[in-house]
């Protein structure tokens, strides 16, 4: 996948972080659970900008590890809203990985699609503002 960003240099990812070994599990990989973390993050502000305001995760749809992500690597999250309901907004997020500096490769790591809710400030649900 070292085409993707250069498929796409309009592009902007919405998050992106280095981890760090605190992160790791007792195989030097990074922990499921910081990605999942990170990917909400990102699903998230990517669902916020669209319902204008407050929103809550009600659903992971679907979540694929496709490569480990090591201590070093840069990796960036891509969200896309792809539906809107009448108070939900459902985002893809595609996390990749930019390793070795020296000889930079760029991999697919993994892709999410995760569902928000719109929340008033009290915490109830909201319509979706129009488009």
């Amino acid at each position: 996948m070292t085409d993707h960003l250069a498929a796409q240099p309009e592009k902007q990812p919405v998050l992106r972080v280095m981890p760090m070994p605190s992160d790791t599990n007792p195989s030097g990989d990074i922990f499921g659970g910081w990605v999942m973390a990170q990917v909400d993050i990102a699903g998230g502000i990517a669902a916020m900008r669209r319902a204008r305001g407050r929103v809550a995760t009600v659903a992971v749809n679907e979540f694929l590890f496709k490569q480990p992500i090591s201590v070093g690597d840069v990796v960036s999250f891509y969200a896309d809203v792809v539906k809107v309901g009448r108070t939900s907004v459902t985002v893809d997020v595609l996390v990749i990985a930019e390793r070795h500096p020296d000889h930079p490769v760029t991999v697919k790591v993994t892709e999410a699609t995760v569902t928000y809710v719109a929340l008033n400030k009290d915490g109830s649900k909201r319509e979706m503002p129009a488009d």
